[in-house]
């Protein structure tokens, strides 16, 4: 029997579990199950012909440096790229180095950056004080409007950037709105996907042009190692996203390449678990007196609940919770807890709580705080893969500590 004419020899035509177990896959002449690692850092050439022709970029998927060419960075790429609905990716080393190539590489010099004000405090950094270095200006506009955006724009606004659902207020943005206003200017829109996950929205199919993931947070998902990832059309991806990752070495190393490569393949069964956890936490907070809110985009008190429920197929393992009693009644809450570690990461199989105002948006003045929404009573919650009833347990026994 031949397998020539069978419809799931096409990877596209695979669902999305499959994908992440299989897609890009490459063996070697060892015919190895597992994917293999490739540490090396350099390639020898069959010819001199060869290596000059590989230089040239006349051999396609020839590897001559692992800066920015390894067997590795393929297969994730590729798999990445499957689940995303991309034409192409590229990897690298962190979230911060994907979102900091994403936004430079399409700049220039008298160029413009429209972005919302509700950033995580790293990208905002990016767009607010890195870019202008280099001549860049910028605006931040509130993205709970879209009109907010179209107000904005210049004739020289290059790049569109926004991160829906937001950091750590979970507020969404319009991304076909945004996407129809940035392409009217001749704007590219980017957008940081990591807390809906790839599972659960789709910017490219909603009109954006790139788009942006920290690979450490649930595509590994398991506190291991560091990663990020650059996703869009294969003109951009493989022109000054490439270029640039090629000229400023934020390469991912191999060994991280290959461990993201695993992750992907328990992806789906780990976000699909966590969010189921999270649906439930969130229904017990929502009713909790001593929570003045829940913010979780599948919850009817979302006030962008319709928005969510269009853009967003499920609400994504994220929430907030704004307590009563401000600074000190969060620091009790969390103190309190067993199961839940404090720590600033997200995405992970262990549930993570954080207080933004003195962690990931400690660098903001407290009037950016304030004006994202960062109260000292906020709490951004990332649900793992743990029991929900002792998660709910747990969170119950640091609100009595209030």
């Amino acid at each position: 029997m031949s397998k020539e004419n069978n419809p799931l020899l096409d990877p596209k035509k695979r669902a999305a579990a499959t994908q992440m177990v299989h897609g890009g896959g490459r063996r070697t002449e060892f015919h190895e199950t597992s994917e293999a690692l490739f540490l090396n850092s350099g390639y020898s050439y069959p010819s001199s012909e060869h290596a000059e022709r590989l230089f040239l970029n006349q051999i396609p998927g020839g590897h001559n440096y692992s800066r920015f060419a390894n067997p590795g960075f393929d297969m994730l790429q590729e798999r990445m790229a499957l689940l995303e609905g991309a034409e192409a990716a590229r990897a690298f080393a962190t979230g911060m180095a994907a979102v900091t190539n994403a936004i430079m590489s399409q700049v220039r010099a008298g160029d413009h950056i429209v972005a919302a004000q509700a950033l995580f405090g790293g990208c905002r950094y990016v767009v607010e004080d890195y870019a202008p270095r280099f001549g860049v200006e910028s605006t931040l506009v509130d993205g709970r409007d879209p009109e907010n955006f179209a107000r904005a724009m210049r004739p020289n606004t290059k790049v569109v950037f926004l991160e829906t659902p937001t950091n750590p207020t979970l507020e969404l943005v319009d991304i076909k709105a945004v996407a129809e206003i940035a392409h009217a200017h001749g704007a590219r829109l980017i957008v940081d996907n990591v807390f809906a996950t790839a599972l659960y929205q789709k910017p490219l199919e909603l009109g954006a042009d790139i788009v942006v993931y920290s690979a450490t947070k649930h595509i590994d998902g398991q506190g291991r190692v560091l990663g990020g990832i650059v996703l869009g059309s294969r003109q951009v991806i493989e022109g000054d996203v490439h270029m640039f990752l090629r000229q400023t070495g934020a390469a991912i190393s191999p060994f991280n390449a290959w461990v993201l490569l695993k992750g992907l393949e328990t992806y789906t069964l780990r976000v699909t678990q966590m969010t189921d956890s999270a649906e439930k936490v969130a229904a017990m907070l929502a009713d909790h007196p001593k929570v003045n809110r829940v913010i979780y985009p599948h919850h009817p008190s979302h006030p962008q609940y319709e928005l969510a429920r269009r853009q967003m197929s499920r609400g994504s393992t994220l929430m907030a919770l704004d307590v009563k009693g401000g600074q000190e009644a969060a620091f009790k809450l969390s103190d309190a807890l067993a199961v839940i570690l404090i720590s600033n990461n997200l995405g992970d199989a262990k549930s993570l709580i954080t207080h933004p105002r003195t962690t990931t948006h400690a660098r903001l003045s407290e009037e950016a705080r304030l004006e994202i929404g960062v109260t000292p009573g906020l709490l951004r919650l990332s649900v793992g893969l743990e029991s929900p009833d002792d998660l709910i347990a747990d969170l119950l026994y640091g609100l009595d500590q209030i």
